[in-house]
């Protein structure tokens, strides 16, 4: 019982991870934020094959699905920091982001709740002639807190995985250890005197 409770715990964590991972990576590519998109698509294989050993007793998906999500909390952090401009941080470098590629910020600094976009003509001789200068006000909630909410629930939920993982391979791995036990048990264990045939072919002569 409490293996089948933990390992649908931990698919539903799965599950609410994968839902979550694939709206953040929509609204990522929407704002051609390249080093997010990557490390998303990394954290979508890790989860699946999270949730495959979930399912198929695979303690070692399990194992690598956990180490993982440290990895996972580690980048989150640092999408808040960033966001917030902790220390030397700057939510305006396009290195980290989008790996000066291009000059894209995220997507919500335009399509936040309440803002509204307004085209700056004629634009300032540094602006690039592909590119758009606009104002932007009356936002709601600024995109920065966005993308530190959708950071930090990410860390919530990578903290739940990790926890339940960690308590599935722990129930896996006794599992395992009791069947061995068991299999042990039955191949060493008292056997019955076997019936062996005495009953011997003579050849057999016919008379004409």
């Amino acid at each position: 019982m409490g293996c089948c409770s933990g390992r649908c715990t931990l698919a539903f964590i799965c599950g609410i991870q994968l839902i979550s991972i694939l709206e953040r990576q929509i609204f990522d590519f929407l704002g051609y934020q390249w080093a997010p998109i990557l490390t998303n698509f990394v954290h979508i294989i890790a989860v699946i094959l999270g949730l495959f050993g979930t399912v198929q007793f695979r303690p070692r998906y399990v194992t690598g699905y956990a180490v993982w999500l440290v990895i996972w909390v580690t980048w989150n952090v640092f999408i808040i920091c960033f966001y917030l401009e902790v220390g030397d941080l700057s939510k305006d470098t396009d290195l980290i982001m989008t790996f000066n590629i291009s000059m894209h910020r995220s997507w919500w600094m335009e399509n936040g709740p309440g803002c509204r976009v307004t085209p700056v003509t004629p634009p300032p001789s540094w602006a690039p002639e592909d590119h758009r200068y606009i104002s932007i006000s009356g936002c709601l909630l600024e995109y920065q807190y966005v993308e530190v909410s959708q950071s930090a629930l990410q860390v919530i939920l990578a903290l739940a995985g990790f926890i339940y993982a960690c308590y599935v391979v722990k129930l896996i791995s006794e599992e395992e250890d009791s069947f061995d036990f068991i299999g042990g048990f039955d191949s060493y264990g008292y056997q019955g005197p076997q019936k062996t045939s005495h009953l011997q072919l003579q050849p057999m002569y016919m008379s004409k």
